[in-house]
């Protein structure tokens, strides 16, 4: 049961840096070279669904690491 566990975890791992990665790149960096110049705009359509499922699969991944510890003792 828990290797099986460790396996669902690495999965999410693995997703959880894959949605990471494919979110908008260089959002951080915008306003120092004059990029965005403060413009405030909503998420939508691919991005907002990218947003959420980084969330859900974070709180998965705490939620698996959790249990993992407390089947581990």
């Amino acid at each position: 049961m828990q290797s099986l566990l460790q396996i669902v975890q690495l999965v999410i791992a693995v997703l959880l840096i894959a949605a990471i990665m494919i979110q908008n790149r260089g959002a951080g960096l915008g306003g120092i070279f004059g990029g965005e110049g403060g413009v405030y705009r909503t998420k939508r359509g691919a991005e907002k669904t990218i947003f959420i499922a980084t969330i859900v699969l974070a709180v998965l991944f705490l939620g698996l690491a959790v249990v993992n510890v407390f089947l581990s003792k």
